[in-house]
């Protein structure tokens, strides 16, 4: 595959565009293809079936439009469907999981909390990290319904998101957390109003920046690494496009312009990516090298 060939990122709606902002920062030669599953956001509320259906029938979408490696820009999808796909890409896949082993390095007084959504936090993969990295630290985890909601809205910042913010952070305050993960793609844009809240001693963190490292060690590791020329994004939505590139927009930094894009339903979008990503290659492709 040519190094010209596009990094293909996906989220529920519009949070992923923070991590593609890390990968943008640190590799500003590679185009980026974003899809937004707009129509299904937020991911976090619904079936594990359900997502790991979403999850194959966008990354399907990525591939066919020439995407050398997906990224999964969504810890809801990385915990439900990480596994799945990678079983069936013909590309390289990068997932996402919650800061839990930073936070816990770099927590002073060894309270942590993670905010984040209900499917982040009952994954398996979740348990997994709790398991192998914060046993010595006392951790909160905080459901945070409504976050993105507001982030889709593009209301980041302001008296309605101090007010949205007020409630659920409200336990980490009460735990004296001093380090607070931010488990979900949509939260990093609202660090701001976040900070607000929990005062300038407490830290943020969250996984953008190591999944932009990550890829880069990928795409050179396969020889297809871009390192000239000027990357282009192309941002694809599942929803109303007008609407998406309002919010885009205000969360990209300057007008990117919005395409449509058409999927199966859940049920039918699953059974026909297994079968299409297993006719394209050879499965092993798709694990994280």
């Amino acid at each position: 595959m040519s190094s010209a060939a596009p990094i293909g990122i996906f989220d529920s709606g519009m949070g992923g565009l923070s991590v593609a902002r890390e990968i943008r920062a640190l590799l500003p030669a590679e185009s980026l293809l974003y899809l937004a599953d707009t129509a299904y956001c937020p991911y976090g509320g619904r079936p594990l079936e359900e997502i790991r259906a979403r999850t194959l029938a966008v990354g399907q979408f990525l591939v066919d439009r020439g995407a050398k490696a997906l990224i999964v820009a969504c810890n809801s999808a990385s915990g439900a469907a990480l596994e799945a796909l990678r079983a069936h890409a013909p590309v390289p896949v990068i997932g996402m999981e919650p800061a839990v082993k930073p936070a816990a390095e770099c927590t002073r007084n060894g309270r942590v909390g993670v905010m984040a959504t209900a499917a982040t936090l009952h994954a398996d993969r979740f348990d997994r990290l709790m398991e192998n990295f914060a046993r010595h630290v006392q951790v909160v985890a905080q459901a945070c319904p409504g976050l993105v909601e507001l982030v889709e809205r593009g209301e980041v910042t302001g008296e309605e998101a101090a007010r949205a913010l007020q409630p659920i952070l409200e336990p980490l305050r009460s735990a004296s957390v001093d380090t607070v993960v931010l488990g979900c793609t949509h939260f990093p844009f609202l660090k701001s109003a976040i900070a607000e809240v929990l005062g300038p001693d407490v830290v943020l963190i969250d996984s953008g920046a190591a999944v932009a490292r990550q890829t880069k060690r990928i795409l050179l590791d396969g020889g297809v690494l871009r390192e000239s020329g000027a990357g282009e994004i192309r941002i694809f939505t599942t929803g109303d496009e007008k609407t998406v590139a309002l919010v885009a927009a205000r969360l990209w930094g300057e007008p990117v312009p919005v395409e449509r894009a058409e999927f199966q339903s859940a049920g039918e979008a699953y059974a026909s990516s297994v079968q299409r990503f297993s006719c394209g290659g050879d499965p092993s492709a798709g694990r994280e090298r």
